[in-house]
């Protein structure tokens, strides 16, 4: 019997991550994509978007969130993880938190725009635990929300929800953003 609850434990162990931080102005289009995790050990403390510049037709703006995970202290980059991407814009400079990790988010995004050019979220801003806020290098459409709740341990998770290639209809990329926080 006890060994019986010992593996029921160990099972459960496994399957438990920690909760998720969200903002409620994300935008509404494309499906939700993967969650990619930071490996044991390591946390993010550093971030870069792709981004779609402005242009003469359907704009994008905001296609793709990359975090950079080290281990507490370091800078010494374990990995690199993404959730889904779009297909639109270039990679920017990484934003590095000074000392720390990254523990909070708030997203810009612009709203629907009826019958013009929606591009949905824009850029993010995201706070470190030493209490220094990163502002991306992302598009300048719409507005920033709340912040969303605080990974108290750090972040260790993405998850984005993203429209794909909608051929001749309006293409938004990346809506909304979700992260999960670290355990330990």
């Amino acid at each position: 019997m006890f060994s019986l609850v010992l593996l029921s434990l160990l099972i459960q162990a496994t399957l438990t991550y920690g909760h998720t931080i969200s903002v409620s102005n994300g935008g509404p289009w494309g499906n939700w994509g993967y969650l990619q995790r930071c490996r044991p050990g390591s946390l993010a403390r550093a971030f870069r978007l792709k981004v779609e510049r402005p242009i003469k037709g359907d704009d994008t703006a905001l296609n793709g969130i990359q975090l950079y995970c080290a281990p507490p202290g370091s800078r010494d980059v374990g990995d690199t993880i993404t959730s889904t991407v779009g297909d639109w814009g270039d990679w920017t400079s990484i934003s590095w938190c000074p000392s720390g990790h990254l523990i909070s988010f708030a997203l810009k995004v612009e709203p629907q725009q009826g019958k013009g050019d929606d591009t949905a979220a824009n850029n993010i801003m995201m706070q470190c635990s030493d209490h220094t806020i990163l502002k991306g290098d992302g598009g300048p459409w719409g507005n920033f929300g709340s912040w969303s709740g605080i990974c108290p341990k750090g972040i260790c998770g993405i998850l984005t929800k993203v429209e794909g290639r909608q051929g001749r209809g309006d293409d938004t990329a990346l809506n909304n953003v979700q992260f999960e926080c670290c355990l330990t």
